[in-house]
Formats: C-alpha cells, sequence, structure tokens
C-alpha cells in the first residue's frame, strides 16, 4: 500500500495532468511507497497541538468548495487519538456554510502551517458533528477554558490520510508570541549590557576621582 491520500487526490484527470507535466513518474512512487500515513504519529501529534488555526474545506451540494479559517489558542484542534482529532465550533458570522456542507458531505481536507519554520501539514478526513446536549463529556474535552468564545457545538474529525507539503513558497511569518519569544533573550542582553556599562561609569568616576586626590590640585589650577 502506498500513501493513502494519493486514493483521495489522484484521480484520472489528476494523472493525466501529472502525465502532461513529466511528473508522474515521481508521483506514481507515491502510490506505492510504503507507508499508508493515516495513524498520525508523534511528529503529527507535536506538530497539530502547536497549532493556532488551520484552513478547512469542505464542498456544498452544488460542486462548489469552500474554504474556512478557524483559529483559537494554541492546541484548540485536540488530538483525541492516532486516528482521531476534534473541535469546538463557536459563534461566527452566523453563515453556516461548513456546517451545512457536512451536514451533506462528510468530508473535509485541512492544511496547517507553520509560517515560522516554513512546515505544512494536509490532513483528509471524515468531519462528525457533535451536539452539545447529545455529548457532553465529549465537548468538555475538547473546550478551551481560556479561551472566552460561545460553543456551539463540536466537530470530530477522523483522520482518513495525510501529506507533508514541501517548504516551498512559504513566505516565513511569526506570530506575537514568537516574537515576544524571540526578543525576550535580545531584552536580556540588552539589561545585562546596560548593567555592565553603569559598573563600567561608576568605577570610571571613582579612578577619575582617586587620580584627582593623588594629584593634589584643584581642578583648573596649577
Amino acid at each position: 500500500m502506498g500513501r493513502k491520500f494519493t486514493e483521495f487526490a489522484f484521480t484520472p484527470q489528476v494523472r493525466a495532468a501529472q502525465e502532461l507535466n513529466s511528473s508522474r513518474e515521481a508521483n506514481q512512487a507515491l502510490e506505492t511507497i510504503a507507508g499508508a500515513h493515516d495513524v498520525l504519529t508523534e511528529r503529527e501529534v507535536e506538530f497539530i497541538q502547536s497549532r493556532d488555526s488551520f484552513y478547512q474545506a469542505s464542498v456544498g451540494e452544488n460542486g462548489w468548495p469552500y474554504v474556512q479559517f478557524r483559529g483559537g489558542t494554541t492546541g484548540f484542534l485536540r488530538v483525541l487519538d492516532n486516528k482521531t482529532l476534534g473541535y469546538t465550533d463557536f459563534r461566527g458570522n452566523a453563515q453556516y456554510i461548513s456546517l451545512g456542507n457536512l451536514q451533506g458531505n462528510d468530508r473535509v481536507a485541512m492544511i496547517m502551517v507553520d509560517y515560522a519554520n516554513r512546515r505544512r501539514l494536509k490532513i483528509w478526513a471524515r468531519a462528525n458533528i457533535i451536539s452539545i446536549d447529545d455529548n457532553p463529556e465529549l465537548i468538555a474535552r475538547l473546550e478551551m477554558t481560556d479561551y472566552r468564545a460561545e460553543i456551539q457545538r463540536g466537530i470530530v474529525l477522523t483522520v482518513e490520510a495525510y501529506d507533508w507539503n514541501c517548504p516551498q513558497h512559504i513566505t516565513p511569518r511569526y506570530t506575537k508570541h514568537e516574537v515576544e519569544a524571540s526578543l525576550h533573550g535580545i531584552a536580556q542582553r540588552i539589561a545585562t549590557l546596560e548593567t555592565e556599562n553603569r559598573q563600567l561609569k561608576n568605577e570610571l568616576e571613582k579612578a577619575l576621582s582617586s587620580a584627582n586626590a593623588i594629584g593634589g590640585h584643584p581642578e583648573g589650577k596649577t
């Protein structure tokens, strides 16, 4: 068995496009290479739990895709086990496009990006809508106690396949937390240098005072 995602993504038309663009041979290897990539490993779990956002695509009954941005505090997308993810659905603009799409077609595609380190993970999954009244225990597992937002429902995702994207064309960007963490070391270094500067200034003033005392001449007189 090759990479599981190729079963979903490499349709006949996609394979024809690969052939036309001279990439069919390289992509064909993914269909037979060992490792299905349909069960999350420690690497994927660590990556998912450190994200504060992702993009989720669903498909409407008219065939049009819809991509939604999902965000929250770091780790809001929970890893329930090595085949299951989940998150709480908050009140938004009340259009309910994703919700309506998922009621007719449970297939979703997700992209998670670590801009700072130029890493990108794609996930194919099936979504299940969880009512607060029907499963309050699961909602409690998905809830973020440090994030104030009204929870309307839970979304549980069964992972079908995943694939790591190449870092090409990812422009590095940094979150406020990442910038603050980076600047923390610089701020500490500046504070150390300022302390050293004050100490050197005090020592210089003491040395000049001692030199004037040894000379015994009032300043400006011979």
